[in-house]
């Protein structure tokens, strides 16, 4: 997977750069990166107009809310049974006004990735963005990609489309290292450092993550996300996952691919360079710097974020990885050097673990021991890189379904 002529996300190559405002589509509109990315939008009318919305449907009064304030063309939801309050709440919030267009279906969000504006914000959380990912790059569109599944579990996929520099990179930790990397060239790099918050659990060992509870998992200290990143952030499949993804971005081999604990959040990660410097980018824990970085690149974006005040003390420390709680990490190298589809069992097994652990029907050290075990059933895919969209669709099902029949046993052989 390491066989691309360019990596995927150039700092040095601005896809497409436009003069003036940039339309933008935000799918993932009533989630923590859509909302942040709105915000940002509308501090800034000037550089960005945002054409059309895609959200899930389950937060209906929010998505009108932002249509009017945007004043898009198009709002989809994923969901055709939320049509009817959706249009209920435009009516409420256009107040008489010309509504805009209502799409619904799982296919809706994709539809408004290939549509006509400058950048797709790919905001949705899981693999499900894998479509729109793909939608997004076949039109030609700049790619702000916070969907980190879909380029893990469609690697190939994502690279047969890609131009260079059609990616630009939203999580902290690779929109930092896409900063850091506009340093020097990609010769020049000797590794590139990962950074990780460490999560609620920094510190303990394995045994005392025994009887941790969801309540617990969900307490990140210093961001504030969704549920399944949030738990993903606890076992540190999170890390695991970025790993994957700088590798595809950039095209560094996994032994050159660290990551280290830094519980503070405010180093997003760092490249080391062959003459022994190493870059690092670091900004108060705010994913709006990275949105502004995503929608704004190659230009940045005054007072995206907070900065630093220089002028009070702080401490910064960092910390090895505690590979025997946290086996997470290992373990994503392992299905990303295998590549094909299992990159895609690893994360479909284990969105299926986390709702168990959510809904207290697992462990927490369940949710690696389980997703653990899929893999290795997995084995090593034979399809390599001929990967299709249905190669994924048939894996990510398999895995789903035995990480539950798994999750049970583990459930029941806990409560004999």
């Amino acid at each position: 997977m390491s066989d691309s002529p360019a990596p995927l996300a150039d700092p040095h190559i601005a896809f497409d750069p436009a003069e003036g405002r940039r339309d933008i589509v935000v799918l993932g509109a009533t989630g923590s990166i859509g909302t942040q990315a709105i915000d940002l939008v509308l501090r800034n009318p000037d550089r960005f107009r945002v054409t059309a919305l895609a959200a899930s449907g389950g937060r209906v009064a929010l998505l009108a809310e932002q249509a009017r304030r945007l004043r898009v063309r198009t709002v989809a939801v994923a969901r055709p049974d939320a049509v009817p309050a959706l249009r209920e709440a435009l009516t409420e919030q256009y107040g008489g006004e010309p509504l805009p267009e209502i799409i619904a279906g799982p296919d809706a969000a994709t539809e408004l990735a290939a549509s006509d504006c400058h950048t797709v914000l790919n905001g949705i959380t899981g693999s499900i963005g894998l479509a729109p990912t793909l939608a997004a790059l076949e039109a030609g569109r700049t790619l702000a990609l916070a969907n980190k599944e879909s380029l893990i579990v469609g690697g190939p996929l994502v690279k047969a489309l890609a131009k260079p520099g059609q990616i630009i990179p939203v999580d902290s930790e690779h929109a930092a290292l896409f900063q850091a990397l506009a340093a020097g060239t990609r010769a020049d790099v000797r590794k590139l450092v990962v950074t990780a918050s460490g999560g609620p659990f920094r510190g303990r060992t394995r045994a005392e993550l025994a009887d941790v509870t969801p309540e617990d998992a969900l307490a990140h200290p210093t961001w504030a996300m969704g549920p399944v990143i949030t738990i993903n952030s606890a076992t540190l499949v999170n890390k695991g996952l970025e790993v994957i993804e700088a590798h595809l971005l950039y095209d560094i081999p996994f032994d050159r691919i660290e990551v280290v604990v830094h519980p503070q959040s405010y180093v997003h990660s760092m490249v080391e360079f062959t003459d022994g410097s190493t870059l690092a980018q670091a900004t108060p824990p705010d994913m709006r710097g990275p949105i502004a970085i995503g929608v704004g690149w190659p230009q940045r974006v005054p007072d995206a974020a907070p900065a630093f005040d220089w002028t009070k003390a702080s401490s910064w420390e960092f910390f090895p990885l505690d590979t025997d709680a946290f086996p997470s990490v290992g373990l994503a190298r392992h299905v990303g050097e295998l590549g094909g589809t299992a990159p895609a069992v690893f994360n479909a097994a284990n969105e299926e673990c986390v709702d168990a652990f959510l809904a207290g029907r697992l462990p927490f050290n369940g949710i690696m021991d389980t997703v653990t075990e899929v893999v290795t059933e997995h084995g090593t895919p034979a399809e390599g890189t001929s990967l299709t969209v249905s190669d994924v669709l048939e894996a990510e099902t398999w895995a789903r379904a035995r990480a539950r029949e798994l999750a049970v046993k583990a459930t029941a052989k806990a409560r004999a």
